[in-house]
């Protein structure tokens, strides 16, 4: 479908505006320049990125109290979680002046398809689900396979673990399917006061990202575990067993020191659901780490794992070294990859 075109006055009045957003940003940096130069701000100071609103970023400070700044002209790509430099103004505003090099960076596709960073120094992704809705181990794998792929380590995290059956059920053994291939899986309910020990545990010291699907209970979690904040909890349709979206906004969230020590959480609807759309087939094989020993030992080098004489990953699920229903998720994952309209 072709892009439908412009009238005169629509480009006229585009290139105005585009004008006019360049000119301010132009006197902001030239009046920036003048007060550093005139020493009018302080002095350089670590920070961390807390939200990004435009050119305008809340910044939290040494003594963790947040500061409004805007950027300097020569800076872009600024995410939530960045780690800067900046001074304080007048006011109690700020500017900043420098990115710290980030540990790591968390990119989800746009709307074109291409990578865009959306949150920064994240030392692990915490794939949430529940009881109910049922999770279908496909989704988890995919889900598995999009951390991977962000070079975060995952961590399987089991919601309303009170609804499990005595014995843990199918899903239980799935669990320690995974336990076995050396993913974390930490087990949590709401419904009693111990039910979240094991997650604080995890959630010590790091900056933690939740994804999952909707109606596994992230926003009923994050609101537990950040008491002070105000998070709105959609409700799960008792017909339908799935959830809603509710969170709009990116931000990072400091835990309560009583509970997570040194812990931090970003949440935003960008980062909660994970496409694989970005991602090539080798990528995918990849996403599974029970694969690693295996790729490249096949006897044809274009070899795509499917019936090919030889296949190293055919004659290990054969040897029992690969899980026949990893395998078979994995497959799928590609084949809904190379499907047409696949998203």
């Amino acid at each position: 479908m072709s892009k439908r075109k412009l009238s005169r006055q629509q480009r006229w009045r585009v290139e105005k505006i585009q004008a006019e957003r360049a000119n301010r940003a132009q006197k902001r940096e030239t009046d920036d320049s003048e007060k550093l130069a005139a020493g009018e701000y302080g002095a350089e100071q670590p920070g961390r990125v807390m939200a990004h609103f435009g050119r305008t970023l809340e910044v939290r400070d040494a003594e963790g109290t947040p500061v409004r700044c805007h950027l300097r002209a020569n800076l872009e790509g600024l995410v939530t979680g960045d780690r800067v430099i900046w001074r304080a103004g007048q006011e109690g505003s700020g500017v900043v002046v420098a990115r710290v090099e980030p540990e790591s960076v968390l990119k989800r596709p746009d709307a074109r398809g291409l990578l865009k960073p959306v949150a920064a120094n994240i030392d692990q992704i915490l794939i949430v689900f529940a009881v109910e809705p049922a999770p279908h181990p496909n989704l988890i794998d995919r889900y598995l396979v999009a951390a991977e792929s962000t070079g975060i380590a995952p961590v399987l995290v089991l919601n309303k673990t009170d609804l499990l059956p005595d014995d843990g059920g199918e899903l239980g053994a799935l669990l320690e399917r995974y336990a076995g291939l050396g993913y974390p899986v930490v087990r949590t309910t709401t419904a009693t006061d111990e039910g979240l020990s094991a997650l604080r545990e995890q959630l010590n010291g790091r900056t933690s990202v939740f994804v999952g699907q909707s109606g596994v209970g992230k926003s009923s979690l994050i609101d537990l575990l950040l008491p002070e904040e105000s998070l709105r909890i959609g409700a799960l349709s008792e017909d339908s067993r799935k959830g809603t979206h509710t969170t709009t906004t990116a931000r990072l969230y400091t835990m309560n020191a009583r509970e997570v020590e040194d812990g931090e959480l970003i949440d935003s609807p960008g980062i909660r659901e994970f496409g694989l759309v970005h991602l090539s087939e080798q990528e995918v094989t990849d996403g599974f780490i029970e694969f690693h020993p295996f790729i490249g030992h096949c006897r044809f080098r274009d070899c795509r794992h499917r019936q090919e004489p030889g296949c190293a990953l055919l004659d290990a699920v054969e040897a029992g070294k690969i899980h026949p229903e990893r395998f078979a998720s994995y497959r799928r994952i590609l084949d809904s990859l190379s499907a047409p309209g696949a998203q």
